[in-house]
């Protein structure tokens, strides 16, 4: 746990812009990682400097050679830290972008039959799915979540799915109840009675927490937000198996190798993401002695589920002489108190106040938070629960107990008003 090595939490701190201050509110505690994660300061200064050179690729000059070989560089580097020695990368606009194009892809391009999901999932992968699903012809199932757990188990898919399933999706983690799914059991599960079904993931909430292992997975598709992990906005990341990426898909024609990207891409986008990988690189070596480059983003993620741990029980059971959630009156816990599956977020409902209100009251604290309502983003979690809001506080590996600890005393201070 970082908290226990105060040279290595300050360190991993050093290396995030706004850390502990909002430009524009001021000193802040950031639990608001889910909406969008803390930026390297590395990716800042890579994007200034990457937006102000005017070269493109593909030219016959030294710029647009050291370009390409930047895009070159960092789809190796995608490839070692998503563990995926096969396949192909590709940048888009967005994470919901990419998951679009994917499983339209997946659905137009294959036989006759069905699409599977389940109703864990966001709406970019649910939607997407909906969509082109009944624009192939092909009914689109879903697998009901486990409101208990807020997650989804290969068993439940298991009961669905049948031998002529086509497409399925999958959503890593839930960016409302913060729950893993077993990528790898469920999609063995769905292979064990439709071994050539497409099966896309939706990896956006999960990539910040590292431990990604695209080849044990047995998928096609794997998507992530870059701004959700340490990057910028404006793209997104997508890794394509061969046979997905062999798929009928909008390309320019008579383009070679009939390429997934279109136009000419942010070599700023690929240049930060390389910052990313480089970041996971150094940290693996700050908490382990691995010396080969993948062992240590491996060693990296557990250190990083790790510390998530650590803040999340703390959250819940108590920390030093705060009270944990668990023990405040009137808090509901998504997902309840005691649960192996979460990922660095908790979300509660505090009797009698509406789920703004309370992130209102946490912020007069200097602790940002955010809720989430019955809406086209959260209504398939909260519905089936009976609630209209909660509140989401969402960490990472940066965040410190003494955060965990201003956050309890000013949640005592709010459930007792």
């Amino acid at each position: 746990m970082f908290d226990t090595q105060p040279g290595l939490m300050q360190a991993v701190r050093d290396r995030f812009a706004h850390v502990d201050s909002c430009p524009f509110e001021g000193p802040r505690v950031f639990f608001e990682n889910a909406g969008g994660a803390l930026t390297l300061k590395s990716v800042v200064e890579t994007s200034a400097r990457m937006a102000a050179i005017p070269d493109n690729q593909g030219r016959d000059n030294p710029a647009a050679q050291a370009l390409v070989a930047m895009i070159d560089q960092a789809r190796d580097d995608m490839a070692v830290l998503f563990n995926a020695p096969q396949g192909r990368f590709v940048v888009g606009e967005s994470g919901t972008e990419l998951l679009f194009r994917l499983i339209r892809s997946a659905c137009l391009g294959t036989p006759e039959g069905a699409v599977l999901g389940s109703t864990l999932e966001h709406p970019a992968s649910r939607s997407a799915a909906h969509r082109w699903a009944g624009m192939a012809g092909k009914p689109h199932r879903l697998v009901a979540h486990d409101d208990t757990t807020g997650s989804v188990a290969a068993p439940a898919y298991a009961a669905l799915v049948t031998a002529d399933t086509q497409v399925a999706t999958i959503v890593h983690t839930s960016p409302v109840t913060g729950m893993a799914v077993d990528v790898a059991a469920v999609a063995a599960a769905i292979r064990d009675v439709a071994p050539d079904c497409y099966i896309v993931v939706d990896g956006i909430q999960h990539g910040a927490h590292g431990r990604l292992d695209i080849e044990s997975y047995g998928i096609d598709g794997y998507v992530v937000s870059p701004y959700k992990m340490f990057s910028r906005h404006g793209y997104g990341v997508a890794w394509l198996s061969d046979r997905l990426a062999a798929l009928p898909h909008d390309h320019l024609q008579d383009a070679p190798g009939a390429p997934w990207d279109l136009g000419t891409r942010d070599t700023g986008a690929y240049a930060t993401f390389s910052d990313v990988v480089a970041y996971f690189d150094w940290l693996g070596g700050e908490v382990s002695d691995a010396t080969d480059r993948r062992a240590r983003i491996v060693a990296a993620g557990a250190a990083i589920h790790a510390q998530e741990n650590a803040l999340t029980d703390a959250m819940i059971f108590g920390t030093g002489n705060q009270t944990g959630l668990a023990d405040l009156p009137g808090v509901t816990l998504i997902g309840g108190a005691d649960n192996p599956l979460r990922e660095g977020l908790v979300s509660l409902s505090v009797a009698g106040q509406s789920a703004p209100d309370t992130v209102a009251r946490l912020r007069g604290h200097g602790i940002r938070v955010h809720s989430r309502k019955q809406d086209h983003y959260s209504g398939n979690i909260l519905t089936p629960l009976g609630l209209e809001t909660c509140v989401r506080v969402s960490m990472c590996h940066y965040n410190t107990l003494g955060e965990v600890a201003q956050f309890l005393a000013a949640m005592r201070e709010i459930t007792q008003a």
